[in-house]
């Protein structure tokens, strides 16, 4: 099954790494499973890999990318993923592997080391050809340039010499021929000294988990994931609105492509809001061209919620504010 673009379509379910330490944090390791999940499912998330030599860049980041909560948990609850401890499974996964396992492993790595090797050397020797081919095409138009000179000087050198010693013989001298470069000679491509290949990641060594170790859905507050999952089923993209202090930044379609339209909140439907972050939330987002979007479960819907499970098709109420006069 092919998606569009021709990009092939992970393994369904997917499994989502969980790392536990003070919060628990969601993250993916296959560039294809993003770039599927963008394009397809309008899922974002925030890439976090930096080098381990710059750690402290923060503009070029990579793998993993980062998942919001409430984006695994739809991920989950839609059948396309599902959320394995990343720890344990490292460690009772690379436990249990034979010796034989690991070797393999190792000689696959020496392999591809060797096919990257292989490929410069091919790529560089076609290079100096080519390059070597130029140099004797130019060399070669330097020379009949230089013979049509000689000879035009030898001409004039005869009648000169004519005029003073008469019908002397003379025999010009033969312009020197241009010896061609030695083309460079072909490096043996047997013999070489094979790349170093470092993986970003251990999950080319390991097996996908299999699904029975998969854990429970994310805990999240129901306001905040029924607000989300209703923005996402209206085609949003959503991504963490923290620089711009909110909750989510609501985009109409892709962020490369589109600016944000609306700067999310959740609230529960009997919340008391400071008036103050309201008068503020409207002026940062009509001072940012957005507008300031609160939302969450209606009245009905808002009865003895909390934190836990929230219900599939509940009903979202939304409300957008926007400062006037500025």
């Amino acid at each position: 099954m092919e998606a569009s673009l021709g990009s092939p379509v992970p393994t369904l379910p997917f499994p989502i790494s969980r790392t536990s330490y003070a919060v628990e944090r969601y993250f993916l390791f296959s560039a294809e499973t993003i770039t599927w999940l963008r394009r397809e499912h309008h899922i974002l998330g925030v890439l976090v890999g930096t080098l381990a030599q710059v750690p402290q860049q923060n503009v070029f980041l990579g793998l993993p990318l980062q998942l919001q909560p409430e984006e695994a948990r739809l991920l989950v609850e839609q059948g396309l993923a599902f959320i394995v401890d990343d720890f344990q499974w490292h460690r009772k996964t690379y436990d249990e592997m034979t010796k034989e396992e690991k070797k393999a492993y190792k000689a696959s790595l020496r392999q591809e080391g060797e096919a990257l090797a292989r490929a410069s050397t091919q790529k560089s020797q076609k290079a100096s050809e080519q390059a070597f081919r130029r140099r004797a095409q130019q060399q070669s138009q330097d020379g009949d340039r230089a013979s049509r000179t000689d000879s035009y000087s030898t001409t004039e050198i005869l009648d000169a010499d004519n005029e003073e010693a008469g019908d002397s013989l003379f025999s010009p001298t033969t312009p020197e021929t241009v010896s061609p470069l030695c083309p460079p000679s072909r490096t043996s491509l047997t013999h070489m000294t094979s790349y170093s290949v470092t993986p970003t990641s251990s999950y080319q060594l390991l097996p996908t988990p299999p699904t029975t170790s998969r854990l429970d859905l994310p805990t999240i507050k129901h306001s905040s994931y029924a607000l989300f999952r209703h923005l996402h089923n209206e085609n949003y993209f959503l991504s963490p609105g923290l620089r711009f202090g909110c909750q989510f930044l609501v985009y109409p379609g892709d962020p490369l492509r589109f600016h944000s339209h609306f700067l999310a909140m959740s609230a529960d439907w009997d919340e008391e809001i400071d008036l103050l972050d309201l008068v503020g939330g409207g002026r940062l987002g009509t001072g940012v061209k957005k507008s300031w979007l609160i939302g969450g479960l209606s009245e009905s819907e808002n009865k003895d919620r909390g934190i836990g499970n929230p219900g599939v098709g509940e009903e979202v109420r939304t409300f957008c504010i926007e400062w006037g006069g500025m």
